[in-house]
């Protein structure tokens, strides 16, 4: 296993008297995926906003790449990529363009053009690099956000619930688009409610329930607690 990347040591979270989160251990190395399951409400969200320094533990210590991260850690920003709920795009800019922005502003220079032009092709979206936000479905826009990962530098994706708003075909070319992340040697974080897309993606599991973590392992073995 290459070194860890991202290591949190007993991280839990409250918010005044409601236990959030009860203290977890997780490390993702690169070339790996672990895959956090639960129902709705379960901490899922929380944990993975802390994992990519959006939140601060209540307890524990989240360290990146050998140092502990704080919230203005601008190697963090620059290396963690987040793919969450839909997240807002400029209305007035189309795909295209909107990929453009997120490339440039990440340092792509002169190869933004072909970044954006290999994003498009890899999330299917190669006939709607001129249309608006506005004009796209649900499943597209959830294409357009994942696409706006690969235009940037990514040693760490943190993905939740990726696969929102996808058909089972999309599922699978989902499966299969985060597979080619690992072999290219990022690491990931992944929260899914689809025991299938954990099932072909991690190499780790683990299963919250009121924020505790009630089973782990091998997804066979952490999997079987939510079947």
């Amino acid at each position: 296993m290459p070194d860890v990347l991202l290591r949190l040591t007993g991280v839990s979270r409250d918010y005044g008297d409601r236990v959030a989160l009860s203290p977890i251990d997780l490390s993702v190395a690169p070339g790996q995926c672990v895959a956090v399951l639960g129902v709705n409400g379960s901490g899922k969200s929380t944990l993975l906003r802390i994992a990519a320094g959006r939140d601060r533990p209540s307890n524990g210590v989240v360290v990146y790449a050998g140092r502990a991260m704080t919230e203005d850690d601008l190697v963090a920003r620059t290396e963690i990529a987040v793919v969450g709920d839909l997240a807002s795009a400029y209305p007035d800019l189309t795909v295209r363009e909107h990929l453009q922005l997120v490339a440039v502003a990440h340092g792509a220079g002169r190869d933004a053009a072909g970044q954006v032009d290999r994003a498009l092709h890899e999330c299917r979206l190669d006939d709607h690099g001129d249309a608006l936000p506005g004009s796209l479905s649900s499943g597209q826009l959830q294409a357009l956000q994942l696409a706006t990962v690969l235009v940037r530098p990514r040693r760490l994706l943190i993905l939740d619930e990726p696969e929102q708003r996808l058909d089972p075909g999309a599922r699978r070319w989902l499966a299969g688009l985060l597979a080619g992340e690992k072999a290219a040697g990022a690491a990931l974080l992944l929260a899914t409610h689809h025991t299938e897309l954990a099932a072909a993606v991690a190499d780790h599991a683990l299963v919250l329930s009121d924020g505790a973590v009630i089973a782990e392992g091998p997804p066979p073995v952490a999997l079987a607690a939510v079947e």
